[in-house]
C-alpha cells in the first residue's frame, strides 16, 4: 500500500492529528539516471520524474495538503486559475474529497490533455478572456465571497506539500545535488524547492530557473505566464543558492524535449524541458551532480508533439 505524502512528512507539514488526509499516492516519484545527457554534459545527471504522481505532474504534492486543509478549514469547495496542471490536480483531489472546484482558465490557451482531465473528475470549468492574470484575478473574487478556498500557490500549503521533493531528492542522493534546473513560470516550484533544500539542512544546490524567452506566447503552455506571483521569493531563491535565472526559446525547449523522448525514452509535456534546454544552453560544471526537475507527463499535451 502507496504511503501518503503527508504521511512520509508528518513531522514536516502543516498538518495535525485530526486533519483529514486526502491522497491519490502522490509523491515517492522516479529519480532516473540519464545516460544521454550524462555524457552530453559531461556530468552525472539525474531526472526527476514528476509526471509519474496521479495526475501527471509535480501539482499533486501541493494539492494533498492544500485540498486537506481545505476540507479540515471546512470549505464548501476549492477555486484555481490555471493554464493546465493546477486544474487537473485540485479538480482530482477535490473529486477525491467531496468538494466543488472550480476552474478559472484562459480562453483556448489550456492543452485538451489537462483540460479533459478536469473535466473528467466533475470540475466546473470557465473560460476567462485574457490572459492568465485576468484568471487569476476572477478566481481571487470568488474566493471573497467566503465559499471557496484559493489553490494557486499563493496558498502556502502548496509550497509546503511541494518542498518534499527536495527531501526525497536528499534521502537517495544523501546530499543535495550541485545543480538543479526545474521550468519558472509563476515560480512556486523554485520557492517550494528552495524551502525544502533549507529546512533539510542538506546545503543549497545551484537553482537553475528556466523561463520562456516569449512568457505571452510560448508553445510550452505550463510556463505561459507573463506575471510570476513568486518573482521576489525566485529571486531570493537563485540569490541564495548563487543559482541563476535562464532564458531558453521555445526551439530549444523543443529539442530538448526530443532528446528526453529519443534518447532517455521520458515523454513530458514541453514545459517540463525547459530545465534541460537551459543545461544544454549554459553547462553545469564538469563531473558535477545535476538533477533536472521534468515536472509534467506528456500525455497532458499530445498535440505538442507535432
Amino acid at each position: 500500500m502507496t504511503v501518503p505524502l503527508v504521511e512520509r512528512y508528518r513531522d514536516r507539514l502543516p498538518v495535525g492529528p485530526d486533519t483529514p488526509v486526502v491522497s491519490l499516492g502522490e509523491g515517492s516519484t522516479p529519480l532516473l539516471h540519464a545516460p544521454h545527457l550524462s555524457k552530453l554534459l559531461e556530468a552525472d545527471v539525474r531526472l526527476k520524474w514528476e509526471g509519474a504522481n496521479p495526475t501527471g505532474s509535480f501539482k499533486d504534492r501541493g494539492m494533498t495538503v492544500a485540498i486537506s486543509k481545505a476540507l479540515e478549514s471546512g470549505a464548501r469547495g476549492v477555486v484555481c486559475a490555471s493554464t493546465g496542471n493546477t486544474a487537473a490536480s485540485a479538480a482530482a483531489y477535490a473529486a477525491r474529497a467531496g468538494l466543488e472546484c472550480v476552474i478559472l482558465q484562459p480562453a483556448g490557451a489550456v492543452a485538451r490533455g489537462k483540460l479533459a482531465q478536469a473535466k473528467a473528475v466533475g470540475a466546473k470549468v470557465e473560460d476567462v478572456d485574457g490572459s492568465f492574470a485576468e484568471a487569476f484575478t476572477r478566481a481571487e473574487a470568488l474566493v471573497e465571497s467566503g465559499t471557496h478556498v484559493f489553490v494557486n500557490s499563493v496558498n502556502p500549503f502548496r509550497l509546503e506539500g511541494q518542498k518534499t521533493a527536495a527531501f526525497e531528492l536528499v534521502e537517495e542522493l544523501g546530499r543535495a545535488p550541485d545543480v538543479l534546473a526545474l521550468p519558472y513560470g509563476g515560480g512556486g516550484n523554485t520557492t517550494a524547492y528552495a524551502l525544502g533544500f533549507r529546512e533539510s539542512g542538506a546545503g543549497f544546490p545551484e537553482l537553475v530557473a528556466a523561463q520562456a524567452a516569449e512568457r505571452a506566447s510560448t508553445y510550452a503552455s505550463a510556463i505561459r505566464i507573463t506575471d510570476p506571483v513568486h518573482a521576489e521569493e525566485v529571486a531570493a531563491a537563485l540569490e541564495e543558492s548563487h543559482g541563476r535565472l535562464a532564458t531558453v526559446a521555445d526551439e530549444d525547449v523543443a529539442a530538448a524535449a526530443g532528446i528526453l523522448g529519443i534518447f532517455e525514452g521520458v515523454f513530458c509535456e514541453p514545459a517540463s524541458a525547459a530545465g534541460v534546454a537551459a543545461l544544454l544552453q549554459e553547462r553545469p560544471p564538469a563531473g558535477s551532480l545535476v538533477v533536472c526537475v521534468v515536472t509534467g507527463h506528456g500525455l497532458k499535451d499530445p498535440d505538442a508533439v507535432a
